[in-house]
């Protein structure tokens, strides 16, 4: 049965909360909606607010952390400084990608924290 990429978004982003949980993370959000921009998992991990944009894909073609584009970056620091201010969060904050790699055969998970910085994406 062919998943839809709603579907194999969904897989993802449970795979990837249930990864970040199993290292330590607490999951504060999903599917943050700020504006026009969602992010996939916003996260707490040691004193840092952590914004992770999943990405997931079929096959190894692509690599799908490279799928996280400038202007994507850009909404995704704008959602975090207002998710920050919103909720009156003082600490750091990390924008990570977790990349999964769903293939018949297997499940791959990649995690780039830091994986861009705010002041590259303007």
């Amino acid at each position: 049965m062919k998943h839809n990429n709603k579907v194999t978004g969904e897989i993802g982003e449970q795979l990837a909360c249930d990864f970040l949980l199993n290292k330590g993370y607490q999951i504060l959000e999903r599917n943050y909606q700020q504006q026009k921009t969602e992010v996939d998992i916003i996260a707490k991990h040691q004193n840092c607010l952590v914004i992770v944009e999943v990405k997931t894909r079929s096959s190894n073609f692509v690599n799908p952390e490279n799928a996280v584009s400038k202007a994507k970056q850009k909404t995704l620091v704008e959602a975090a400084v207002l998710y920050q201010e919103k909720h009156a969060i003082k600490s750091e904050i990390r924008f990570d990608i977790i990349a999964i790699i769903k293939t018949k055969q297997e499940t791959e998970i990649l995690h780039f924290e830091d994986a861009f910085y705010p002041y590259t994406t303007y």
